[in-house]
């Protein structure tokens, strides 16, 4: 639209006739939005709210009477409100380049007021604090003129050829050397062990990798020599096999040979032996048997001989006593007991006759004869003999 004008988002849009501003401002601020302005009757102008940078390098002499070059950077802008946008805009609108000159201007005093109270030793290892002093010593000035300070940092301390800097850090710089020297010192010992130490591993590596490597080559040729042997050893194997199955064979053959000579030779001899045996105790009771029967048949007929001489014996005994001077003192009784006498020596010679004939009839006496004496004595001095065929 004609007339209508919007700043940037880092602009302030200042508009001069008409009405006054806020304050009693020669012109009107806005920020932010548009605004509507009428041609020729108003003016309007833009004031940059963009951070700016303004540089001191400074001569600045210290407590001690040490001369330093001091370099600082400010970062620095126009402060958000209305009343710095006033006061920045009445101040650097129509040359807004000398916002920086002025500012590097303010701060350079004030950097040469705070390190004239303070020493080298401070400023140097204290650089924070200064800054931080020079800030607040330049804020309000600042503020006056519509500027706030974001930062403001120490790049540089330089003390020219006198050389206190330097010897100031002299003590620390051979220290810190030391400490180095003893640190590399100790990493060149580090590094000297640990390269020891990875060269014992190595040894070590490689002494296992050769045991290792000796030990696989040993078992391959040891299983390359089982290999080599085992045609000849399953040979031999089957060797043994085909002679433990021969003599097995020949064992049984033997054992069958055995028990087929049993079968045959033993076996029937046995029985053969046994029938003999058996017929032999069957002959010898046979022949007992008829022993004993004509033992009994000759008994039977010897007592039946004897007993057909009974009266012969009997007589031939009487026959002792002719002549004989017999006195019988007791009569008849006397003759009996005589009597009596006479036919029991004739029995005792039957029973002698009947023991011979047992004897006789025994193996030992093959050839069938018997001859025995009994005597035959009565008591008065007569014997008598009787011999059988």
């Amino acid at each position: 639209m004609f007339g209508y004008r919007v700043p940037a988002p880092d602009q302030a849009m200042l508009i001069s006739g008409g009405k006054r501003g806020q304050g009693g401002a020669p012109f009107r601020v806005v920020t932010g939005h548009g605004k509507f302005v009428l041609p020729v009757f108003r003016k309007v102008r833009f004031l940059t709210l963009a951070m700016c940078e303004a540089e001191v390098a400074e001569k600045c002499v210290t407590r001690q009477g040490i001369a330093l070059t001091v370099r600082a950077v400010i970062a620095f802008k126009v402060g958000n409100d209305t009343e710095s946008v006033v006061n920045a805009g009445q101040r650097f609108l129509s040359d807004q380049d000398q916002m920086a000159v002025l500012t590097g201007r303010i701060f350079a005093g004030h950097l040469r007021s705070i390190i004239g109270s303070m020493t080298v030793e401070e400023i140097v290892t204290e650089r924070q604090k200064l800054a931080t002093e020079v800030l607040e010593t330049s804020k309000t000035e600042m503020a006056k003129i519509g500027l706030t300070v974001d930062s403001l940092q120490i790049q540089s301390i330089d003390d020219g050829d006198t050389g206190y800097i330097a010897a100031m850090s002299a003590p620390h710089k051979a220290a810190i050397q030391q400490k180095a020297q003893i640190s590399q010192a100790q990493a060149t010992q580090a590094s000297v062990e640990a390269q020891q130490e990875a060269a014992r591993n190595q040894a070590e590596y490689q002494r296992r990798t050769a045991i290792v490597q000796a030990e696989y080559n040993a078992e391959v040729e040891r299983a390359q020599a089982k290999a080599a042997q085992a045609g000849p050893l399953a040979q031999a194997h089957a060797q043994q096999e085909v002679m433990a199955a021969q003599t097995e064979l020949a064992e049984r053959a033997a054992q069958l040979r055995q028990q087929q000579l049993v079968a045959e030779v033993v076996k029937p001899a046995e029985a053969e032996a046994e029938r003999i045996r058996l017929l032999a105790l069957a002959e010898a009771e046979r022949m007992k048997i008829q022993a004993e029967a004509a033992a009994s048949y000759d008994r039977v007929a010897l007592d039946r001989m004897v007993i057909d001489q009974l009266p012969q014996i009997v007589k031939e005994a009487s026959a002792g006593l002719q002549g004989a001077n017999v006195n019988v003192l007791n009569g008849a009784d006397g003759l009996g007991e005589i009597a009596a006498g006479l036919v029991g020596q004739g029995l005792t010679i039957l029973d002698s006759v009947r023991q011979n004939l047992g004897s006789a009839s025994s193996p030992n006496n093959a050839t069938g004869k018997t001859d025995k004496a009994g005597p035959a004595d009565n008591g008065q001095g007569h014997s008598g003999r009787i011999e059988i065929e």
